[in-house]
């Protein structure tokens, strides 16, 4: 056991930063609406992110460097390597400071059901004291600047998250062949197009390209643990695929459409089997909230670390400049109210630029003889590459007619 322990890796922080509270909120009206129809497409994300991570992770293990780093020392074109050092800045650093407020509030809204009357009035303005403490927490698991002990701390939240929301799930009692059904046939009901963009969008996530890059040096030393980052991140984007199917497979049991979030599911599901559901669920959303509470600013800081050619450590004062920044913005976001919806609809655009981008910058890098030498990508590996970017493209275009209202 402590042998595969210590084999578990930035995989598992991948799957952290995944599952967050949007994922949570997107599977639960996915099961809710569609019931189990739409498994298929979480199943396709799975393939595609493991595509894109194997890649990112092999990137990082053969070169010893980041995304960010290897796309500015490719770029010869000094024009060129300025657009895209601003695209990956601009898109990754803004897009992790608005998706942050979204993860506090999340975890906040997990905790708030064991912690009821948590909010505060301080000049006329509610503060919830719950967001500050997950902050506090995720500012002290990073500035630590320990790996393992950032890694074990995410590893054991990611385990109580998976245990929560597939109990939840099998308490459910939910038909196996449907399930199978689901997941094996595609089907995409009337109105459900934009539910398969938010499920697909909300599992490939562009920074996790730069996180898992960078983190693969911090974990291993070279291309021969080159087999094991790939188990490590095939079996954690696995676990993480599950445990969004057992969030829709939650939400499809209930017989209501007043469903808007995962506090609603907690609701629906106390018919079901009792007031236990909603100490599972809320466990979970708050593991959600905080792993990727603490995954979005770090890849965030990896970013920066890379585009301006940083030799800085987890504990240097400009890579903790970068994180504090984004927990920051964040925290204040949450905690004083603001809704955090006109900061999603900008952080879905970054993201729906974003993906293609960052995917064929990553496509173009691990294709070069000169970065990968012999681990550069095969054929097949590219076929399924540029499939996951056009898909990714047709996705951004309507993630971006979505949030404009342009009927298509």
């Amino acid at each position: 056991m402590k042998n595969f322990f210590s084999k578990i890796g930035p995989g598992t922080l991948v799957a952290a930063a995944f599952i967050g509270p949007g994922t949570v909120t997107v599977c639960t009206l996915a099961g809710v609406n569609h019931g189990f129809t739409l498994l298929w497409a979480m199943l396709l994300s799975i393939i595609a992110t493991i595509v894109l991570q194997e890649m990112a992770a092999r990137l990082g293990l053969v070169t010893g460097k980041g995304l960010a780093e290897t796309v500015k020392s490719e770029m010869k074109s000094p024009l060129g390597k300025w657009v895209a050092i601003l695209l990956m800045l601009s898109a990754i650093l803004i897009g992790n400071a608005a998706y942050e407020a979204g993860n506090i509030s999340g975890g906040a809204l997990g905790l708030e059901t064991l912690v009821p009357n948590a909010r505060i009035t301080v000049f006329d303005y509610t503060i919830n004291t719950l967001s500050i403490a997950i902050g506090i927490l995720a500012f002290v698991l990073l500035f630590i600047g320990n790996y393992k002990i950032l890694e074990r701390s995410l590893v054991f939240l990611v385990v109580l998250m998976s245990l929560s929301f597939l109990i939840t799930a099998a308490l459910t009692g939910p038909n196996l062949i449907e399930i199978l059904k689901g997941i094996f046939i595609p089907k995409v009901p009337e109105e459900g197009w934009l539910t398969v963009i938010a499920l697909v969008g909300t599992t490939v996530v562009p920074y996790n390209l730069f996180l898992h890059a960078s983190l693969v040096g911090e974990k291993w030393k070279g291309v021969d643990d080159l087999q094991t980052a790939r188990k490590d991140a095939r079996v954690s984007i696995i676990l993480g695929g599950l445990v969004s199917m057992a969030i829709i497979i939650c939400a499809a049991a209930i017989n209501s459409t007043e469903i808007k979030n995962a506090s609603d599911l907690a609701k629906g599901l106390e018919p079901l089997f009792g007031s236990f559901s909603k100490y599972f669920l809320s466990i979970g959303l708050f593991a959600a909230g905080i792993t990727s509470a603490i995954t979005a600013p770090l890849a965030a800081a990896y970013v920066v670390r890379g585009c301006f050619g940083w030799n800085a450590g987890l504990t240097s004062g400009r890579f903790r400049a970068v994180w504090i920044f984004v927990l920051v913005l964040g925290v204040v976001f949450s905690s004083i109210g603001i809704s955090p919806i006109e900061i999603i609809k900008f952080a879905q655009v970054a993201n729906g630029l974003l993906l293609p981008i960052i995917a064929i910058f990553l496509l173009w890098v691990v294709n070069k003889t000169s970065v990968l030498g012999t681990y550069k990508n095969t054929r097949f590996q590219n076929i399924l590459g540029w499939l996951i970017i056009l898909t990714a493209l047709v996705l951004g275009a309507r993630s971006l007619f979505k949030v404009f209202n342009i009927d298509l």
